[in-house]
């Protein structure tokens, strides 16, 4: 079995990151994979232990190049199967390279925000299958009308083994010269509107109230990053956190955190929090999109709604006020990742829906 894979992410992180994840597994299992990506983006140099990769122009949807360049490593390779793991255009003009050349595709879609009916149906028919990587996008597609018999939820993945190194605080205060005594908050996300960074600023003055010894740790880039910089001063909170932007080095940066805040507004699942529990670090999610298949309210966490500031600090300070319940959210949280989110049963998920397209070899032809 043959597949080409097109992811659009520049950078390893989230999706592109679960496509390196799949790209690995899939070749343990004997499957050959190609991967179109954007010229001089990081997983090209990640995926090319498991993959032919082939760099090529991306500019979003409005750029026909991309069913050029895939018609013509479609022609070159001759895969079996087409999986598009992005949108920005991927998911427009590669499953219609796909139908030019009789190949079955297959869809992962990682955003939870409602498309109108007509048009997820229109675009979404051209695949034989549509994966959300959460419950919650799931049932978005079937509200859109797509069936149950063409789309499924296989949930993204964490290497566990990554984030079981050992604590070093002693690194950590020198890298970020944060003192080893302090209690760390961190926030691992992009810096746009949807993260809701803001509403963690705005919970801080009372977190501070109830534990001086805070301190609140961005990691992430974006452009919202003078906005909120300015949000602090404002709140008088500038000296108490740390925007550290985006780092290569988090397996190192985790086990030295003291609780993961996500403050989004929309989520689709959230990989970072996959990557706290698997670290045995508690969350404070919102009820937003997927969070809530990882971060189970009182059992690693705890879940309150999107834009409440106030509840966040209360329950901010619950968790880093009490070690014994801290501790047990974390152990709680490396067992749910453990029994649900392990990258060999997302690969295995994959496979079997490989297997299903018709002419695949050695597949189900279903």
């Amino acid at each position: 079995m043959r597949v080409l894979h097109i992811e659009t992410g520049r950078h390893l992180y989230g999706g592109a990151l679960q496509v390196r994840y799949l790209l690995e597994g899939l070749t343990a299992k004997g499957i050959e994979n190609i991967l179109v990506c954007p010229q001089g983006s990081e997983i090209a140099a990640a995926a090319a232990p498991f993959a032919v990769v082939e760099e090529v122009p991306m500019s979003g949807e409005v750029d026909p190049r991309l069913l050029w360049h895939l018609s013509r490593i479609i022609r070159r390779s001759r895969p079996d199967i087409l999986h598009v793991h992005s949108r920005r255009g991927a998911d427009l003009w590669g499953p219609l390279a796909a139908r030019l050349h009789g190949v079955g595709s297959v869809l992962t879609r990682r955003v939870d925000n409602p498309e109108p009916g007509w048009l997820a149906r229109v675009k979404y028919r051209q695949f034989f299958h549509v994966v959300a990587i959460s419950d919650k996008i799931h049932q978005v597609l079937l509200n859109e009308g797509i069936s149950e018999e063409h789309s499924s939820c296989i949930h993204s993945a964490v290497d566990i083994e990554n984030w079981q190194l050992p604590r070093d605080r002693e690194w950590f205060r020198e890298e970020f010269g944060i003192e080893s005594d302090k209690k760390i908050v961190a926030v691992i996300a992009q810096l746009i509107p949807r993260k809701g960074h803001r509403y963690l600023i705005e919970a801080i003055p009372k977190i501070l109230k109830k534990l001086p010894n805070a301190r609140f740790l961005f990691l992430g880039k974006g452009p919202l990053r003078d906005e909120l910089e300015t949000l602090c001063r404002e709140k008088g909170v500038t000296g108490q956190v740390l925007f550290a932007g985006f780092r290569k080095d988090l397996p190192r940066i985790m086990p030295c955190i003291d609780l993961v805040v996500h403050p989004a507004l929309m989520e689709g699942l959230g990989v970072s929090l996959l990557q706290a529990a698997a670290c045995g670090v508690p969350i404070v999610g919102t009820q937003a999109g997927g969070i809530p298949e990882i971060v189970r309210d009182g059992l690693n966490g705890y879940l309150i709604a999107p834009a409440a500031s106030s509840a966040l600090a209360d329950a901010a300070v619950a968790i880093l006020g009490n070690t014994e319940l801290s501790q047990a959210m974390g152990k709680n949280g490396r067992e749910l990742v453990h029994r649900n989110f392990s990258v060999q049963a997302m690969v295995n998920a994959y496979r079997e829906i490989y297997l299903r397209i018709p002419g695949i070899p050695g597949g189900k032809g279903v």
